[in-house]
């Protein structure tokens, strides 16, 4: 497996994943009708100190990371993370691969933590794999996230210093 700096040419094999993890509003908070536009504009147009990353299986992307600051000015030093992984490579390490790779480009690009606002309970591989990673969880936002099967269920508030 391959982790690299995304790149305009990954995009359209990004929003084919993308879009119906969107749509599911399972495990992201986004709308189901999120714009491409505007989810493109959001992962890959933001300046530094943010940054996207993608994993390479198989000569395909699959899966993505991107990494911006939590909050501006004096909440700058702590980073923020969004990933999705195509389904299709369900599995294999992909979200492993690439929380490792967040947490040491978050640490390269001078960020002194990670936070992660919204990993929704239901989401019970999410929130094994993070804690995993050292991420701890601070709180639980009773009902913070509308499932759409579900019904109000928790999310994680997580942190981990790097």
């Amino acid at each position: 497996m391959l982790i690299r700096d995304a790149r305009e040419a990954d995009w359209p094999a990004m929003w084919a994943f993308m879009r119906p993890i969107i749509e599911a509003a399972e495990t992201y908070p986004w709308p189901p009708g999120t714009t491409e536009s505007w989810t493109r504009a959001y992962w890959m147009e933001r300046p530094a100190p943010a940054s996207r990353l993608v994993a390479e299986l198989d000569g395909a992307v699959a899966g993505t990371v991107e990494i911006h600051p939590n909050l501006p000015g004096q909440g700058s030093h702590v980073a923020n993370a969004g990933f999705m992984v195509d389904p299709a490579f369900g599995r294999r390490g992909v979200g492993r691969a690439l929380g490792e790779a967040a947490l040491a480009r978050a640490a390269a690009d001078g960020f002194g933590a990670m936070q992660f606002n919204a990993v929704v309970a239901t989401n019970t591989h999410a929130v094994k794999l993070w804690h995993s990673l050292g991420m701890r969880t601070l709180a639980l936002i009773p009902g913070g996230f509308d499932h759409p099967v579900e019904g109000l269920v928790d999310m994680h508030l997580m942190f981990r210093e790097l």
